[in-house]
């Protein structure tokens, strides 16, 4: 949305975030974000004001959903005729609204300068996942577990392998009661075989264990409430007992007043994702795809793409003694031989952007010698 105000050169309002979801997260923007470093850092490329101007408080002239994957031509044809008649324009949604591929690259630079230089979280957010990191630092190397198996997560996708027919009912009724939640009536099985379901714990403690991890590894969780709590967990710590969370590493007292505010307890496990030895999603949400390129700029550190397609047939395999632990683990590690990070150029799929690459998993123009001449950059020219 900067890079969209910029090009119209429009000015913007700080975000409002949507506090009506599953989640019921009062926090604002600037709960979780340094405004005032947002503001200055980008005072060259556009105007940002922390609030409307008092005539348009009460009533936005109109409020509107861009067109997902849009192009910077749409915002100028489109958009800008509707800012100019009306003076003010809210965007009601803002995910995916501005295409992986095919804008300049003047724009393209200008999006990761936001992502990496001007979004920074408050300092007291900073300060408190700076000491986590600290602390797993004191114990040499250490991985990062994203482990995306949660309430909403598998009541959403309608994911329940391994989970009991009282849960499975459970994460019925909870998709059924959110209308915004389009999807209903879903084949949990059909959907894990097409590799779109979260990976268990059971299931990423096997993977763990097939790419060579080994027992003493230290692993850390980002995630929020697992479903089925310590007992869904009981495998993995078995296995791999050096487990941790952020409530492992931090007191009360600190944690406190963040632990009622989702949005600032997963800034937390992001800035510990982001500095982790290895980082590896057990799904490809939003959060996973933007810790995954915010790593790959700060030097490719490695993120293990888990194939989750064909991991499950591997582990059905296994499970089904069809397969030897042997030929399982050399399976699993040829199959993400090439899936660790490594310098790439994003997979484009005209016609199908929610099928392609992600620009923030794999924003390519702005690594390597683009992201020098992006940290020297001051003022863009568009």
């Amino acid at each position: 949305m900067v890079t969209v105000a910029r090009y119209l050169n429009l000015t913007m309002v700080i975000p409002e975030l949507d506090k009506q979801s599953f989640w019921a997260d009062p926090s604002d923007f600037g709960d979780i974000f340094y405004v005032s470093h947002f503001i200055d850092s980008l005072r060259d490329e556009v105007k940002i004001v922390k609030e409307l101007p008092r005539k348009f408080r009460e009533k936005v002239p109109l409020s509107m959903q861009p067109i997902s994957w849009s192009s910077e031509k749409y915002y100028l044809r489109q958009i800008l005729p509707l800012v100019r008649k009306h003076k003010v324009v809210r965007f009601s949604k803002t995910d995916s609204r501005l295409a992986n591929n095919g804008l300049p690259l003047k724009l393209q630079k200008l999006r990761c300068y936001v992502n990496y230089n001007a979004l920074r979280f408050t300092p007291s957010i900073e300060a408190l996942g700076n000491k986590m990191v600290s602390i797993l630092r004191r114990t040499g190397s250490f991985i990062v577990l994203h482990l995306r198996y949660e309430m909403d997560m598998l009541a959403f996708s309608g994911c329940t392998h391994g989970c009991s027919d009282e849960e499975t009912e459970e994460l019925t009724r909870m998709r059924y009661a959110y209308p915004w939640w389009k999807e209903k009536e879903i084949d949990s099985e059909k959907k894990r075989l097409e590799g779109l379901c979260p990976l268990t714990p059971g299931e990423t403690t096997l993977v763990l264990k097939a790419l060579g991890f080994p027992r003493d590894t230290r692993i850390y969780i980002a995630s929020g409430e697992i479903y089925g709590g310590e007992k869904r967990l009981a495998v993995l710590k078995t296995e791999f007992p050096n487990v941790v969370r952020k409530e492992m590493l931090l007191s009360d007292d600190e944690l406190g007043p963040f632990q009622k505010h989702s949005t600032q307890m997963a800034a937390l496990d992001y800035l510990v994702s982001v500095a982790s030895d290895v980082f590896i999603p057990s799904n490809d949400g939003n959060m996973a795809k933007v810790v995954e390129g915010h790593r790959r700029f700060t030097g490719f550190h490695k993120t293990i793409q888990l194939d989750r397609k064909k991991l499950v047939e591997l582990i059905d395999l296994f499970e089904d003694q069809e397969l030897s632990w042997e030929e399982f683990s050399v399976g699993v590690k040829e199959l993400h031989m090439g899936r660790m990070s490594q310098p790439t150029r994003r997979r484009v799929i005209p016609g199908q952007p929610k099928e392609e690459d992600y620009f923030y998993a794999n924003p390519h123009e702005c690594l390597g010698p683009a992201r020098k001449r992006m940290e020297r950059l001051k003022h863009i020219e568009i």
